[in-house]
């Protein structure tokens, strides 16, 4: 323990009720190990309250926290891939900032990541104190549709609280994905990874910034989670117009026999019904399409994922940023 260093990471937003204490408890848990450093790595999503204050008054009383400023809001976990990136620890632990997970767990996964010898440690949780019923079904189906369809396994109930070696850190970092989803990465990379459980606690302070009904919440599962990791979609897509174009064959061949028999042809209604289902298929495959396309011209534009205004390092005493890295 005492030739490692150890770097904690945090993509956050608006969270100045809960850094004291968040700082207070790592701190803490972390002092017992006699690590050769420990530093904290906060990227800040373009706060608005007093967070970045509360950060700077600590890093000069403490020497121990790395602030990276993002130029304007880019989202969580385009936050935790520029903290990866910043971070330079032998070992890295990249967790929320609401204090949902326990930061006195992190000795305990550094300890099995050494005697496991294993690059990655996931956590699961058993319990989800502060959780409503409804959100952690949702949650539940949302898995089991990714776990369905991904050629990828993300395990279940294993959020973003993970700790990770130097060499992941580094194959993650290279990754240039537009809407990265971290827990389906992290699984993607490979290596040794081992399951570490515990009960999540309720949120310290103030509301969650991801409601379960959200808009950010859902284009996130469509965009970073089941478009980057499945084509399934478009393979059901492709089955449902195999099945209709059937449909359509065999319903063609039943009205002619009709006509040639004499029979009565179906009238206005079964002409109306059968235009909208068809419409309404075509609309769907067209929206999944849609979906496939918009990722792939995100990808095509080469964006930066995110774009770091300036670093400050515990040793720079400057507070006006002149520093402008856009990263992709």
């Amino acid at each position: 323990m005492k030739h490692l260093t150890l770097s904690v990471v945090f993509s956050f937003r608006n969270e100045e009720r809960n850094i004291p204490i968040l700082l207070t408890r790592a701190r803490a848990a972390l002092r017992p190990l006699g690590l050769k450093e420990v530093e904290f790595v906060f990227v800040n999503d373009c706060s608005t309250d007093a967070s970045l204050d509360i950060l700077l008054k600590d890093q000069e009383k403490e020497g121990d926290i790395v602030i990276v400023n993002t130029s304007r809001r880019f989202g969580v976990s385009e936050g935790v891939m520029c903290g990866l990136k910043e971070s330079s620890g032998d070992y890295v632990v990249y967790m929320d900032s609401d204090l949902q997970d326990p930061p006195e767990l992190i000795p305990e996964m550094l300890k099995m990541a050494i005697a496991e010898k294993a690059d990655v440690v996931y956590t699961t949780r058993r319990s989800r104190a502060g959780e409503t019923w409804i959100k952690l079904k949702i949650t539940q189906v949302g898995y089991w549709i990714l776990n369905s369809l991904s050629t990828i396994p993300v395990p279940q109930n294993s959020g973003d609280f993970k700790l990770l070696s130097r060499r992941v850190v580094g194959q993650v970092s290279q990754l240039k994905e537009q809407k990265p989803f971290m827990r389906g990465l992290i699984t993607w990379v490979g290596f040794r990874q081992v399951q570490f459980f515990y009960d999540r606690e309720a949120r310290a302070t103030g509301d969650s910034h991801f409601p379960v009904f959200s808009r950010r919440v859902i284009y996130n599962f469509l965009d970073s989670a089941l478009i980057s990791f499945s084509d399934a979609p478009l393979k059901l897509a492709l089955l449902a117009g195999i099945l209709v174009m059937a449909g359509a064959f065999f319903l063609l061949v039943w009205i002619l026999v009709q006509k040639f028999l004499g029979g009565n042809l179906p009238g206005w209604t079964a002409m109306m019904a059968t235009m909208l289902v068809l419409g309404g298929i075509q609309l769907f495959v067209m929206g999944i399409f849609g979906l496939y396309i918009h990722t792939i011209y995100l990808e095509v534009k080469g964006r930066p994922l995110y774009i770091v205004e300036g670093v400050l390092r515990p040793h720079n005493k400057q507070k006006q940023v002149t520093t402008v890295e856009a990263t992709t």
